[in-house]
C-alpha cells in the first residue's frame, strides 16, 4: 500500500503484451440520457478495450436504442439494450437482468461508473451473485493472473492493488476521469440485441411519479475546463453568489463543498467530492475551501489547482499549485471587478 499521488489515475500493461494473454469478456454497464451515453460510459469502454477486444455494453432506459450506435462506435463489440424501464426505478430490474445474463455467460468482469445508478446497480448485482465489489478503481492492468485494479482507500489517502481470486465475474466501480475514451470508430460493426428484464419484485416496486431536471447554465461540472468551487468560508448564501459570478466570467462551472450544499447555498448537483462529483478540469479554483479529505478525493487530479483561504495551514494548500492566503470575501470582489473591466 502506498501514498496516493496527486495525479493518481493510470493504466499499464506488463511488457505491453496484452494480446498474448487469455482474457475473457468484459461487460460495461453504459448509462445514457435521451439517447446520448454519459461521458463515463465512453471511459468505461476505453478501460475495457485496453484489456480485451471482447467488450459488451449493456444500456437501459428510454433512448437506449439510439445510444447503442454510439456505444458501438466507441469500442463495444456487442450491445444489449434493456429498453425503457419506466415507471419504476431502473436499478432493481437492471441488476436482475445482469444476474441472469452472468449466469448464462460468465464474463470475466463487469464495469460500472461511479454514478448514482451505477453504485446502486453494482451493489445489487454484488448481493445477487454473492460476489465482492471493488470500488474507487483508478487504474487497471492485465497480468497472467487476470485483471489487477488500483484503487484508493481511506478517502483516497492510500493506494491499494487488488485482484479477485475465484470470484468471476469481478465487479468494479470505476472512478470518473481516470480512463481515456477510445477514438470514435465509424461505422459501428457491433451487434445489438434487445433483452426484456425481469419484472421488479414486491420490495422493489417503486414508481417514479415526477422528474425534476436541474437547469444548467454554462458547462457542466463533468465537462468544464474551469471549475470554481466555494466552501463554508463565504459565510452566507449572498456571499456565495460570488462563486457563480466568477465561474460565469471565466466561462466555467460552479462547484460547492458538502458544507456549502448542506447550508443550502448550492444544489447537491454542484457538490464536488467523494459523495458528489469527481472532476478533473484544466483549472480548479477552490475559494474558501478547507480541504477535507472527502473533498480532495473529488478534485485533486485537476491539472492546475488554485486555492484561496485565509488559514495558511488549510489542507487544500497541500494539493495546490498556487495558494493565496486571503479572505475570499475581500479578494473575490476585487478579482470579479478586474475581470469585468477586462471584458
Amino acid at each position: 500500500m502506498t501514498a496516493l499521488p496527486k495525479y493518481g489515475c493510470f493504466r499499464c500493461f506488463p511488457n505491453g503484451r496484452r494480446s498474448e494473454m487469455n482474457m475473457g469478456s468484459i461487460w460495461v454497464v453504459a448509462e445514457q440520457h435521451r439517447g446520448q451515453p454519459l461521458p463515463i460510459a465512453f471511459e468505461l469502454l476505453g478501460a475495457a478495450r485496453d484489456l480485451t477486444d471482447n467488450v459488451r455494453a449493456i444500456t437501459f432506459g428510454q433512448g437506449a436504442t439510439a445510444a447503442a450506435k454510439l456505444l458501438g462506435e466507441h469500442g463495444a463489440r456487442s450491445i444489449v439494450e434493456l429498453g425503457d424501464l419506466a415507471p419504476g426505478l431502473p436499478a432493481p430490474r437492471v441488476a436482475a437482468a445482469l444476474a441472469e445474463m452472468v449466469a448464462e455467460e460468465r464474463p470475466e468482469a463487469v464495469f460500472f461508473g461511479t454514478t448514482f445508478d451505477g453504485r446502486e446497480i453494482a451493489a445489487r448485482l454484488s448481493a445477487r451473485l454473492r460476489r465482492p465489489l471493488l470500488a474507487n478503481v483508478i487504474g487497471l492492468e492485465l497480468t497472467v493472473d487476470g485483471p489487477v485494479a488500483h484503487h484508493g482507500l481511506n478517502g483516497g489517502e492510500e493506494l491499494a492493488t487488488t485482484r479477485f481470486i475465484n470470484a468471476r465475474p469481478g465487479i468494479y466501480l470505476l472512478r470518473p476521469k481516470c480512463f481515456a475514451p477510445r477514438d470514435r470508430e465509424s461505422p459501428s460493426t457491433a451487434t445489438v440485441a434487445h433483452r426484456e428484464p425481469p419484472e421488479a419484485g414486491a420490495t422493489d416496486a417503486v414508481r417514479v411519479v415526477a422528474h425534476q431536471e436541474v437547469v444548467q447554465h454554462g458547462p457542466t461540472l463533468d465537462a468544464a475546463e474551469i471549475v470554481v468551487t466555494g466552501g463554508r468560508g463565504f459565510g452566507s448564501v449572498e456571499k456565495f453568489a460570488q462563486v457563480e459570478q466568477l465561474a460565469e466570467l471565466l466561462k466555467g462551472a460552479t462547484g460547492a463543498t458538502r458544507a456549502a450544499v448542506d447550508a443550502g447555498w448550492a444544489p447537491y448537483s454542484a457538490q464536488v467530492g467523494q459523495t458528489g462529483k469527481i472532476v478533473k478540469p484544466n483549472v480548479y479554483i477552490a475559494c474558501g475551501v478547507s480541504g477535507a479529505t472527502q473533498h480532495l478525493v473529488g478534485m485533486k487530479d485537476s491539472s492546475h489547482i488554485i486555492a484561496i483561504n485565509k488559514d495558511p495551514e488549510a489542507a487544500i494548500f497541500s494539493v495546490s499549485d498556487l495558494g493565496i492566503v486571503a479572505d475570499v470575501n475581500a479578494l473575490l470582489p476585487r478579482l470579479i471587478r478586474a475581470l469585468e473591466a477586462r471584458r
